[in-house]
């Protein structure tokens, strides 16, 4: 089962994810990602970049007060929070038991990029993960 809904994002937005993940390898990198989420789709327009603030190569935390910045940005541009975005270094682009339990808190698709695979995936909880098609335009 994958969800009738696209995560959709622009080439550029790709560009600066995977910098971002590589930049902080070993370690997962994470973003926040601004946008409109309609019939559709959940489209990205904006991505707000985070530091892992317990840097680690299988988990990680974006700080309150990041997340409070991120949530201030995103009504100022009167933009939504669409996704959470978080890389695996060197593992697949799927949720980990971890991801999954956070996933409950943050009802929002999660993005997830495989440093190792090169692959982007979406995911989004409802009660089991489903899959979300990623178009890159």
């Amino acid at each position: 089962m994958t969800l009738e809904k696209n995560l959709v994002l622009s080439k550029n937005h790709v560009d600066i994810l995977k910098k971002h993940a590589k930049q902080s390898e070993p370690n997962e990198s994470c973003a926040i990602l601004f946008g409109k989420n309609e019939e559709t789709g959940f489209f990205i327009s904006e991505v707000f970049l985070t530091k892992n603030s317990e840097p680690s190569p299988v988990s990680f935390t974006i700080s309150n007060v990041e997340l409070i910045k991120a949530y201030a940005e995103s009504e100022k541009k009167r933009l939504e929070v669409i996704a959470i975005f978080h890389s695996h270094p060197d593992s697949t682009a799927y949720p980990s038991s971890t991801d999954r339990q956070y996933m409950e808190t943050n009802p929002v698709p999660w993005l997830i990029y495989s440093n190792s695979n090169n692959e982007f995936r979406a995911y989004i909880l409802e009660s089991t993960v489903i899959p979300i098609d990623v178009t890159i335009l």
